[in-house]
């Protein structure tokens, strides 16, 4: 941004002292906006030059109060110089602030991460989820238990973040807390965003995550075969809650939503879709994303074993879905049954979907995509492996289209 700065040094009458004095007071205009400044110094009105801004003649008292003021003068232009190379907004307010070594309010990386929560908090179903949250919360505790090991503090200016600080705290995640790789860049992540808010902001510099290098590993996606899912349908349970939680866990599978987005599902998201057929129609809660997806008849088939249940009546819901926690702890009762070597969680419902159940049955990545919610494909690509038998069909296709060999050359 431009900026004009212009210096007058003047005397104040109204303000002479008991014996006659008058003080002399430095004014800097910077864009129009005035600063004024005792400079301490008292001269006789006889002896100062208003029109030069300075005492009148060459005696000893004229050339040291005249030194002084060129020396006032002189610091003001390096304090415009060291603002200007340090990419600093000049206004009046932050160039007096500056002159005088005033410090400005010290804005507390704790009491910044706090407040981001306390908003967040404030948008739960909004614009936030409750997991993500107490993602954020985690994040936060394992700052302020990494400021008081390393620097024996509860909180630190944000100018003290650099590449260091943050390389600290990796290893602390690593090493103190043992968290894994990905759960370490994760929450280096969510503090991140933190940090990067205040160089939008201009409250720091430089963004010290410039240079960071971390980065997630990508892991196996653990998913049901068609032979476990047989399984999981076939198999009758006498105790009626795994039987629900089988049930859950199988429309998971069959439609692809997660375990939030099956909770919030009602009888209103189910209308008919462009072929005619019913479908559902609703949006994740995590990223918001449309999801379309076509009732399969076994996901029909849970429908309506289900839609007279008192839960779903009484909750207006779909289906009667129990706690996340209860669910997955249930689900490894079910995989004992079941005989399926696998820790079952939920969300590997998810995954089978959009392997087992899709890309192995040659629907384009493309639709797997936009029924699971996906902003790109490159999210499905981590969620959709393709399993070999796949590939092994797609390269007998290619096969039989070679079954013609070139007929043997003979040299002459």
């Amino acid at each position: 941004m431009k900026h004009k700065i212009s210096i007058l040094f003047y005397v104040k009458s109204a303000k002479a002292s008991k014996n006659g004095l008058l003080p002399i007071y430095q004014r800097i205009t910077i864009n129009g906006t005035r600063i004024e400044l005792s400079t301490s110094k008292f001269v006789v009105k006889s002896k100062w030059n208003a029109a030069a801004g300075k005492l009148k003649g060459s005696s000893e008292e004229a050339r040291l109060i005249n030194s002084y003021l060129d020396i006032l003068k002189l610091k003001v232009y390096e304090t415009e110089k060291w603002m200007v190379n340090n990419e600093h907004e000049i206004t009046a307010h932050s160039f007096k602030n500056k002159l005088l070594g005033i410090e400005e309010n010290q804005r507390k990386l704790i009491q910044i991460f706090e407040n981001h929560n306390k908003r967040m908090k404030e948008l739960i179903g909004k614009e936030f989820s409750i997991n993500t949250y107490k993602k954020y919360e985690t994040a936060l505790n394992h700052t302020k238990e990494f400021l008081k090991s390393q620097y024996s503090t509860t909180d630190i200016s944000i100018k003290q973040i650099d590449l260091a600080f943050i390389n600290d705290f990796d290893y602390f995640l690593r090493n103190v807390k043992n968290c894994n790789n990905n759960s370490t860049i994760k929450y280096i992540r969510n503090f991140g965003k933190i940090v990067k808010q205040c160089y939008a902001n201009g409250w720091i510099e430089k963004d010290p995550f410039l240079n960071y290098k971390g980065k997630v590993k990508e892991i196996e996606r653990t998913f049901l075969s068609e032979t476990e899912i047989e399984s999981l349908l076939n198999i009758e349970f006498k105790i009626k809650r795994l039987e629900i939680v089988r049930d859950m866990f199988v429309f998971s599978c069959f439609t692809g939503l997660a375990y939030i987005d099956v909770k919030n599902l009602t009888k209103s998201h189910i209308s008919h879709g462009i072929d005619g057929e019913k479908w559902i129609f609703t949006h994740r809660q995590k990223t918001e994303s449309a999801s379309k997806i076509p009732i399969l008849p076994v996901t029909q088939m849970i429908i309506d074993k289900y839609e007279n249940h008192p839960q779903c009546s009484n909750e207006n819901r779909l289906l009667p879905i129990l706690s996340n926690q209860k669910m997955n702890a249930y689900l490894k009762e079910i995989a004992a049954v079941c005989n399926i070597n696998k820790e079952l969680t939920f969300h590997i419902a998810r995954h089978t979907f959009a392997t087992t159940v899709t890309l192995t049955n040659g629907v384009p990545i493309e639709s797997v995509s936009k029924m699971l919610g996906h902003k790109n494909l490159r999210t499905t690509q981590h969620y959709a492996k393709v399993l070999d038998r796949k590939v092994s069909e797609d390269m007998k296709i290619l096969k039989d289209k070679f079954t013609i060999l070139p007929k043997k050359t003979t040299g002459t």
